[in-house]
């Protein structure tokens, strides 16, 4: 189906997944050869003024900041931004160990709100008794001056995929529309956020809490901010945790493939567990036949959100999915096709364009940092369809990974540098990094965490949880004790650590609990193209 994907845009913030050279060159020296207070290219921050969180003025464990870094880290002595932190303090202060950075992962998550309101999701009660939790908002990320851009003009953006050469120019052309207009409304930074910039920004905190070195758990997106630390500032780490993890190293095909598959995998355990539990609402019934036949409908142009009424396309669908299948969500996702299934067909075009998208309302939009991390080339209209074709043979009933698709159009001819491209990593810290991942992970597959735990390989240690859902930590006593050790005592899982999945998966996952409530029905169906990665 061609067409418009109508979106709300009050959902573009909390964005969902993924996924050489770098952008500023490593420091030289060795990090126990600088001085605690000291960041990149001798760069010294600025003194931290903690004060009551605006969220939470009474709060006596949390405080919040904001520190000046550099726009752009290869001129440390240029402009500056305000980079916004929080801090909860650890709750048994004789025992504290330090200071441990934390992400949620996106792009487009904040750490901030993370440590604010949603800190225990970020750690078992042992964990929170040791270290001062420290959330940040990554640069063009929330309170971190924001990528900002017209909300008419995100609503105008044509479909997913080209269906020929004429939507093929008009995508590119929008794109560029999009990017002038985003970098005018962000202003200096915009050409600034990809994660090896985050990267210099973590030393800076690190500088700026006076320790020689950090402990740092980063979900989704957040592995990759961690993998860019680490390959920077390897002695400045103290450990590293990587929950459901991004593989940084392959092309186009590698992205769209792997993703797809996640997605297939995700979708096959779906059907078998609601083949096996009553209480879902297709039980007994043939799921693939049911979900195929709506995506029919999707191409026909008469499915239908049945509370907002709009048009639905099939990436919109199978974008929905995907996201019910982080917790995984299965009897949600059960009921919400049912009810698409009772839908009443409406004639293409009759949706109306969705509140908040007035022609003066700017909204944040994280995207553009994949664009900065990602290179990924298509070869024109015929290389776009080869791609979607490739995601289709491995993905039959999902046609992919939404995200990824979505990804290629949002980055098509992008008209800034990739910062940060694509390569395998160079990490050579002294205590190896810790990788932990679902077997069954629909937007970070298994397979990266396989690609990036090759990568790293004596410095790196693979934890696998051996169940469905994006995010593992903190969820069972097996992979809580896991990342629990590492992080206090510093003990590696033994080779080939795996821990088993509860009989019953629902929402077994930290993620599910911790990220933006997924909407089900009644409720708008998230179009696929804002669920990128986290």
């Amino acid at each position: 189906m061609r067409g418009t994907i109508r979106t709300t845009i009050g959902v573009l913030a909390p964005l969902v997944l993924l996924l050489g050279a770098t952008a500023v060159p490593a420091v030289a020296v060795p990090a126990g050869a600088v001085a605690a207070g000291t960041a990149t290219n001798g760069w010294r921050p600025p003194p931290l003024d903690w004060q009551p969180c605006p969220d939470r003025p009474d709060d006596a464990a949390l405080r919040c900041a904001t520190l000046a870094v550099p726009v752009d880290w290869s001129r440390p002595r240029g402009a500056t931004f305000p980079l916004a932190l929080a801090k909860r303090a650890a709750t048994g202060p004789g025992s504290r160990i330090g200071p441990l950075l934390v992400n949620p992962g996106g792009p487009g998550d904040s750490g901030v709100d993370a440590v604010v309101g949603r800190y225990e999701r970020y750690g078992s009660p042992e964990i929170r008794s040791r270290f001062d939790l420290i959330g940040f908002d990554p640069r063009g990320i929330a309170r971190s001056n924001p990528i900002r851009c017209s909300g008419a003009l995100l609503a105008e953006r044509p479909f997913a995929v080209p269906a020929n050469q004429s939507e093929y120019r008009a995508l590119v052309a929008y794109n560029h529309r999009l990017y002038d207009d985003c970098k005018a409304n962000t202003g200096p930074l915009f050409d600034h956020v990809d994660s090896v910039n985050v990267a210099h920004d973590m030393d800076a905190i690190r500088a700026a809490l006076g320790v020689r070195q950090i402990s740092y758990y980063g979900a989704s997106y957040g592995t990759l901010m961690g993998q860019m630390y680490a390959e920077n500032y390897p002695n400045r780490v103290r450990a590293l945790v990587m929950d459901s993890t991004m593989d940084h190293s392959g092309g186009t095909g590698a992205f769209v493939r792997n993703e797809s598959i996640g997605a297939e995998n995700s979708f096959a355990q779906f059907v078998a567990g609601c083949g096996r539990d009553p209480s879902c609402a297709l039980h007994g019934q043939d799921v693939p036949g049911i979900f195929a036949s709506l995506m029919r409908r999707a191409d026909d142009g008469t499915l239908v959100d049945p509370v907002t009424g709009q048009s639905l396309t099939w990436h919109d669908l199978s974008g929905r999915v995907l996201r019910t299948f982080y917790g995984p969500d299965w009897n949600g996702l059960a009921d919400l096709l049912v009810a698409l299934s009772g839908s009443t067909p409406t004639p293409v075009g009759s949706a109306t364009r969705p509140a908040g998208t007035a022609a003066d309302e700017l909204v944040k939009f994280p995207l553009p940092v994949m664009c900065q991390d990602w290179a990924l080339p298509v070869g024109g209209l015929a290389g776009f369809h080869r791609y979607v074709d490739l995601a289709r043979e491995v993905s039959p009933n999902m046609r992919g990974s939404a995200p990824a698709i979505m990804a290629l159009g949002v980055c098509l001819g992008w008209k800034g540098e990739v910062s940060n491209p694509q390569h395998r990593l160079r990490v050579r810290t002294e205590l190896p990094l810790l990788v932990v991942n679902s077997l069954h992970d629909p937007i970070t597959p298994y397979e990266w965490a396989v690609g990036v735990a090759d990568q790293l390989g004596r410095n790196g240690r693979l934890v696998t949880f051996e169940g469905p859902g994006h995010g593992v930590y903190p969820g069972t006593p097996c992979t809580t004790s896991y990342v629990d050790r590492y992080l206090v005592d510093r003990t590696l899982p033994p080779s080939g650590a795996t821990c088993a999945a509860p009989p019953t998966p629902a929402r077994m996952g930290a993620d599910a609990e911790r990220r933006d409530a997924l909407p089900g029905l009644p409720g708008p169906v998230r179009p696929g193209w804002a669920a990128v990665v986290s």
